[in-house]
């Protein structure tokens, strides 16, 4: 029997998953005796799996004949209707709320994103805001198996770098990689990813919870730091009990949605070497180092005028808040530190969000739950242009350091130029749209980036005064929901649905 249910259409069974993950807030709804959210979760459950069994039933016989673009339709089917499913029990959770609303905060918390229509966090309860957190929590997962199961043999969401010379994070099994098809494939990333998806999770979990938080709290950050989905029940850390040690154990965890290498499993010491010579985690690093110092050095460059962080307590603060906050939205998850407005004060920049759009859109590692261009493209293109630079001092030299470094100078950074042209004219597309719905240049400027990168709390940052979800247009609303959709996706996957070689034989 389980055989048959794991043969099934990818979209049928994300919806049983979904829907049987419905029990779980139902269960927290119980246990605090809000009888009237248990109620909500329980029914839209049994409705969800009810009717995730008769579309199984209908399609059980179903045999596409091209394996990978039934899975691709199937990803990006799951990211447009499966929201719509997960989006019941929150509406009637919540009471007093259109639809569209919880539709959108599914799409956001399904694509990792974060953003949110409910600016005050007391107005949902605790098994909305656990649902909420979960969804997001699962959504990052599905990103890590399509990204190993799906996307490498296909050279998408990153790996197109990579090319056949890369060494893809299929490379393990090969035989699965060669042979099986994209369903044999997600069962078995899936059962291997699952368990340190959710160990990673847990550790995180109960180091919060020693550190002070509530329980909700502690869950809720700690699956938003795995998924990079930023949401919070609270507002953010810094509406967290667990202060500085809380911020101090999920800037830890931020480490995985910069490289895959972080939670793939191998030998010790081949471990220990691939991380160290890892070009995402080295990069990322960079910016971790760089921007946060850069931010702090400038009170004495420029800012001598701000009487800010004269201490020197204050300025270790100020380098604590730039560095939490650096790394959160390199790896898109939008955490704010606590200790962000002392660095804010200290630098004495007036547009401090400017740098944080730039990180967001540069983005985490391949095959994470991170959003934005990807490290890995940043990194092909930055070592093309430094043998750019050696070859106008020396027209003759000759590259080395072996054939797969020629190849991401070469090939690599030739596709990730193209990705970046064609992400800077989704950039421009989004923008055109927004500000034909009635918003202005830099209101339509940070919600495009916060969207397309997968950065939902960037509006909350990036401008003086905040931007609220709540209050656009519902034409913006879907604007935003697809660009959403399609920074998870990313660009050349839509580009290869719409390819005509794709849909023969």
């Amino acid at each position: 029997m389980w055989a048959r249910i794991l043969g099934l259409p990818l979209i049928v069974l994300l919806t049983g998953i979904g829907a049987a993950s419905m029990l779980l807030p139902a269960a927290y709804a119980a246990a605090a005796e809000d009888w009237a959210d248990a109620q909500a979760f329980l029914f839209s459950a049994l409705i969800g799996l009810a009717l995730a069994a008769m579309i199984g039933v209908a399609v059980a016989n179903y045999e596409p004949r091209r394996q990978a673009r039934s899975h691709l339709l199937a990803l990006l089917g799951a990211y447009v209707l499966l929201p719509a499913v997960l989006a019941v029990p929150l509406w009637d959770s919540v009471g007093d709320t259109r639809f569209l609303n919880a539709y959108f905060e599914m799409v956001s918390s399904l694509t990792t994103t974060g953003a949110t229509v409910y600016d005050d966090p007391g107005r949902l309860s605790g098994a909305a805001h656990l649902w909420r957190a979960l969804v997001g929590w699962m959504g990052g997962f599905l990103v890590w198996v399509t990204a190993v199961a799906i996307m490498a043999p296909l050279n998408l969401g990153g790996f197109e770098v990579l090319g056949e010379r890369g060494d893809s994070a299929a490379g393990a099994i090969p035989q699965i990689t060669e042979v099986a098809d994209p369903q044999m494939r997600l069962r078995r990333y899936a059962v291997a990813l699952l368990p340190i998806y959710t160990a990673l999770t847990l550790a995180l979990w109960v180091g919060l919870l020693v550190m002070g938080d509530a329980p909700l709290v502690a869950a809720s950050h700690a699956m938003s730091t795995l998924a990079t989905s930023g949401i919070s029940p609270v507002g953010g850390t810094t509406g967290a009990a667990s202060g500085f040690g809380g911020e101090l154990l999920i800037f830890l965890f931020f480490g995985f949605a910069l490289s895959r290498r972080t939670f793939e499993r191998e030998g010790n010491v081949r471990r220990r070497r691939r991380l160290l010579r890892d070009p995402e985690l080295r990069m990322g690093a960079g910016l971790a180092v760089l921007v946060p110092l850069f931010i702090f050095l400038r009170h004495w460059w420029g800012a001598f005028e701000v009487e800010a962080g004269s201490a020197f307590l204050q300025g270790v603060r100020a380098l604590w808040g730039s560095v939490f906050t650096v790394l959160s939205f390199l790896s898109t998850t939008g955490f704010e530190s606590a200790d962000w407005a002392a660095a804010q004060a200290w630098s004495g920049l007036k547009t401090p969000g400017l740098i944080l759009m730039g990180l967001a859109l540069v983005g985490g590692g391949v095959a994470t739950t991170a959003g934005g261009v990807k490290l890995l493209r940043c990194y092909a293109l930055y070592k093309h242009g430094i043998r750019e630079l050696d070859r106008l001092v020396h027209p003759h030299s000759i590259g080395g350091e072996g054939g797969f470094a020629r190849h991401l100078r070469t090939r690599g950074a030739y596709i990730a130029w193209i990705f970046f042209m064609l992400f800077a004219i989704s950039i421009a597309g989004v923008m055109l749209a927004l500000s034909l719905t009635g918003l202005d240049f830099d209101t339509a400027t940070v919600l495009t980036i916060a969207a397309l990168s997968n950065t939902g709390p960037l509006a909350g940052i990036a401008e003086a005064e905040p931007i609220r979800y709540a209050l656009l247009t519902d034409p913006a609303k879907w604007i935003l929901m697809a660009s959403m959709v399609l920074g998870r996706l990313e660009t050349l996957v839509i580009v290869a649905l719409l390819n005509p070689e794709f849909w023969r034989g």
